[in-house]
């Protein structure tokens, strides 16, 4: 059980390399006991300075660095905080979350942090400009094209976090950011930045980032934003109110500071109509409801407010979850008997009623009793305690309350609804959500109501007895995912894998000749330079260069060819096989060669045979067959080497070839990307 007995420590600030304390002496309280566990203070810090800090310590730092490293950083990092989470477990319980609570901010975001790493390493290429999309010729001749290119901005990312996720909040920001060579300043909502100031102490600790690549802001600091430039980026979590002011900031606006919020709202969960309640989708709903409502005391962005049911089972909900909310013991976070522990602070809890008296203008309470906490364990009156409360809408599509006020806390409003249109109305009534849920085994259903609301919400979780037991469920944002929503929800797009890290990236459209794009992207392309030495399959990638080609010797496609193919492989289709049946394809003036057996003859023309620094061959891209082949056509091969990516921790990189097949009139028969493991170094011959 938790000691009462607190030594408050002082938190500090991180600015220009050093730890500061910042001036005043606000306490921060237990969120289960009252007790004051620390006080901090924001006022008189230099932020300018710690902003010009970051852009010129930091950020040329980290722009040195390839995606590559700055992912193995992070990788690095993950693994030693994991390694001693049990202390910031103990933190955690001082916010009032129990520690299944906890796993969610601490284990998830740790998580967060490593699959962001891991996904870098896999998804982007070891360099420091990344490349999107193709090549764009803007000349006949292959002397002028374009490329998009994306580098880091070169100013620093502000993350300003919100209080119920301290640590998951903190590294699901930096993940992205640091990755994409952007340097952060982080500044943790007061209630709880003790636990966020203490994983960013372990992370600096550590000594592996560079100096300047993280920052932290404890407390109220003056004039936060008023430094911002166009190079600089701002994240917001946390109140839409809130939100709105920021985003209104007089430098934001006039310096077209990026801004992304990601604000409350208020998600709905749908029960189908096919799922009554001898339906396991009626159980499961049921369930998720009574798990978002009382995980971390309700205080998440993506709990469950909106309770949407057809009406003819509005009954049998309500009854189904007032029995599974009543067996949620209230209690002290630390004790085992507890399953939902407080809310972050007492002026929370007053908060919390305050909106549930106004939901009631247009709702009645169904369960719980707002004014009425009965605790396992704890003082009520010293903790932010609070019991689940679940109302009715009573006549939820002509009502705005239930749509528009969110209380932040273990509170939900059921309504119902009569046909999927009618849901779907409701879902969209809260003006834009961050996830929305359907529980439904109807696949009409789930396509007219995932459509329906799909405009409204950043995802849509569709719950089923097929996914029940490897769904991650309606609460769960997940790196490779997008966490935002439009509207209320802020607009933001947090996450969303390797789209999160081209937020901190300036796109840029770069027109030149091709050589002088190649030197820019580090991708070869059509018209840039090229190198005949010798074959480039005998060189180690401490040899290849970008442009290293060969053109084969030829071959002629055979009658025998085409048919030994066919009856090999089993690929019998008629264009290959039936003359008169080809002539009658639009697209054939006779028998056809496989588009395989064409891909399978070009490896053979460009492929050595003895043993040299080409590992492997591990797939093709692109494949296009643009002209047809017939007997007699004689094929050649030209194999450049497009890009280079070697890989940081291992003796051999990736090389992509743009392979282009060609028949005797010089026509492009097939065009793609061979894609190779080469050896870094390999014995000279």
């Amino acid at each position: 059980m938790l000691d009462s007995a607190f030594d408050p420590r002082r938190l500090e600030s991180y600015l220009c390399g050093r730890w500061v304390s910042g001036e005043g002496d606000q306490a921060i309280a237990h969120a289960a006991t009252g007790d004051t566990v620390a006080r901090v203070g924001g006022q008189g810090l230099d932020i300018e300075a710690a902003l010009d800090w970051g852009r010129d310590v930091g950020g040329a730092a980290l722009r040195k660095m390839t995606i590559h490293e700055r992912a193995l950083l992070l990788k690095e990092i993950g693994l030693r905080l994991m390694e001693m989470k049990e202390d910031f477990y103990t933190e955690n319980f001082w916010t009032g979350a129990t520690r299944k609570d906890g796993w969610v901010d601490i284990d998830g975001g740790i998580g967060t942090l490593l699959t962001f790493a891991s996904k870098a390493r896999r998804e982007l290429p070891n360099a420091r400009v990344l490349t999107e999309g193709d090549v764009e010729p803007l000349s006949k001749d292959n002397s002028f094209s374009a490329q998009h290119i994306l580098t880091p901005l070169q100013g620093v990312a502000i993350h300003i976090n919100a209080f119920n996720f301290p640590v998951w909040g903190l590294l699901e920001k930096i993940a992205p950011t640091l990755i994409a060579g952007m340097p952060t300043l982080v500044k943790p909502a007061t209630q709880t930045a003790y636990l966020t100031e203490l994983v960013v102490r372990r992370i600096l600790d550590m000594g592996l980032l560079p100096d300047g690549a993280l920052q932290l802001v404890c407390g109220r600091p003056d004039g936060l934003l008023d430094h911002v430039t166009g190079q600089d980026v701002v994240t917001f979590t946390g109140s839409a109110d809130t939100g709105a002011k920021l985003r209104t900031h007089p430098a934001i606006i006039a310096n077209s500071t990026r801004f992304t919020m990601e604000a409350d709202s208020l998600n709905a969960a749908i029960l189908g109509t096919d799922a009554g309640p001898d339906t396991p989708e009626f159980d499961l709903f049921v369930k998720e409801v009574a798990r978002e409502m009382t995980a971390k005391a309700g205080q998440k962005c993506t709990a469950i407010r909106r309770v949407i049911v057809p009406k003819a089972y509005e009954d049998a909900v309500i009854e189904a979850l007032s029995k599974r909310l009543s067996s949620v013991p209230v209690g002290l976070p630390d004790d085992d008997a507890s399953r939902m522990g407080a809310l972050v602070s007492l002026s929370d809890r007053d908060g919390v009623r305050d909106k549930i008296a106004a939901l009631q203008a247009e709702a009645e309470i169904v369960f719980g009793d707002p004014d009425d906490v009965r605790t396992v364990s704890g003082d009520a009156a010293k903790g932010a305690f609070l019991s689940p409360v679940l109302l009715r809408a009573h006549d939820p599509l002509k009502a705005d309350a239930p749509h528009s006020v969110e209380a932040f806390g273990p509170v939900a409003t059921v309504m119902g609804y009569d046909g999927a249109a009618e849901a779907v109305r409701l879902a969209r009534k809260g003006k834009g959500s961050l996830v929305s849920s359907l529980f439904t085994n109807d696949p009409a259903v789930a396509a007219e109501v995932v459509t329906g609301v799909a405009p409204f919400h950043g995802r849509v979780l569709i719950g089923s007895r097929a996914s029940a037991k490897s769904s991650t469920g309606h609460g769960s944002p997940l790196a490779p995912l997008v966490h935002g929503g439009p509207g209320r929800a802020g607009g933001g797009e947090e996450m969303g894998g390797m789209r999160g890290v081209k937020h901190f990236m300036q796109r840029t459209a770069v027109q030149g000749a091709p050589a002088l794009l190649s030197a820019v992207t580090g991708q070869w392309t059509e018209g840039a330079p090229t190198r005949a030495d010798k074959h480039p399959f005998s060189k180690s990638l401490a040899d290849l260069r970008l442009g290293d080609q060969v053109v084969t010797q030829s071959r002629q496609i055979t009658l025998e060819d085409v048919e030994h193919f066919a009856h090999f492989t089993g690929d019998t289709f008629y264009a290959h096989m039936d003359s008169d049946a080809a002539k009658a394809n639009p697209f054939f003036e006779d028998r056809v060669a496989h588009g395989y057996l064409i891909l399978s003859l070009a490896a053979g023309l460009f492929v050595m045979p003895d043993p040299g620094p080409v590992l492997a061959n591990y797939g093709v891209d692109n494949v296009r067959f643009m002209t047809p082949v017939y007997f007699g056509d004689t094929l050649q091969v030209r194999l450049t080497c497009k890009h280079i990516n070697p890989r940081e921790n291992a003796e051999h990189g990736e090389v992509r070839w743009d392979c282009q097949v060609t028949n005797q009139e010089g026509q492009v028969v097939a065009q793609y990307d061979v894609l190779t493991m080469v050896a870094k170094v390999w014995p000279s011959a």
